[in-house]
C-alpha cells in the first residue's frame, strides 16, 4: 500500500493539487493499492495535551492512522516550504504517530519519496532534506531522488490544475522510480 501525502493542512493548496497529481500517476501506472491522505482531514482534537499520550488520541485519529500510516508500506510526500523548510503541522503529525504504534507506522522496512513545493526557486530542497533525515530517524528508507519543484505558482492553471507539460513529466517519472524502490 502506498500513501500519498499532501503534507500541509491549508486549505485549497498547490501542495494538494500537486499531490493529488501524483497520486493520479500511480493509478495510470498501475498501483490500484495507492490511497490519498492530505493534512487538511486531520481531526480537529489532532494536537492538544493529548497527543503524547497514544492511549488518550482520539478514536479518530487513530483510525486515520492505521488506515494511511501503519497500513502503507510506502509514503509519498509532498510537501510545501514553510519558512525554509516543511510544514510543522507535518513535524506535529509525524511526531503523534510516534506516540502510538511507532514501529508499526515507521518500521518494517517502509519507504518514503520526497517532492517539495515552492514558490521560490529552490523548489523547498531544505524543507525536503530535513525530512529525508527526520525520516531515516524513524528508520524510514528515503529514494535518493529528492524531487523539488520551484514557481509552483506559475505551473498551476487558472482552474487549479497542474498544467506545466515537463513538471508532469518529473513527477511521472518520479512516480515509476518510486514505485520500482
Amino acid at each position: 500500500m502506498i500513501t500519498v501525502i499532501s503534507a500541509t493542512n491549508r486549505a485549497g493548496s498547490n501542495t494538494r493539487r500537486v499531490a493529488e497529481f501524483a497520486h493520479a500517476a500511480f493509478l495510470e501506472l498501475g498501483a490500484a493499492d495507492t490511497q490519498f491522505f492530505s493534512l487538511e482531514d486531520l481531526p480537529a482534537d489532532t494536537f492538544g495535551a493529548q497527543m503524547y499520550d497514544g492511549s488518550q488520541q482520539s478514536a479518530a485519529f487513530q483510525t486515520l492512522q492505521n488506515k494511511f500510516m501503519i497500513a502503507a508500506n510506502k509514503f509519498y510526500i509532498v510537501a510545501p516550504e514553510y519558512n525554509g523548510s516543511y510544514p510543522g503541522v507535518f513535524k506535529m503529525f509525524l511526531d503523534v504517530c510516534s506516540m502510538r504504534e511507532s514501529g508499526a507506522t515507521f518500521g518494517g522496512g517502509k519507504k518514503a519519496a520526497l517532492l517539495g513545493v515552492a514558490a521560490g526557486r529552490a523548489g523547498n530542497l531544505r524543507g525536503i532534506e530535513q525530512l529525508a533525515a527526520v525520516l531515516n530517524h524513524f528508520k524510514v528508507a528515503v529514494m535518493p531522488n529528492l524531487q523539488p519543484l520551484a514557481g509552483i505558482g506559475g505551473l498551476i492553471n487558472a482552474e487549479g490544475q497542474l498544467s506545466d507539460e515537463a513538471t508532469k513529466k518529473i513527477i511521472t517519472a518520479q512516480v515509476s522510480q518510486f514505485l520500482a524502490f
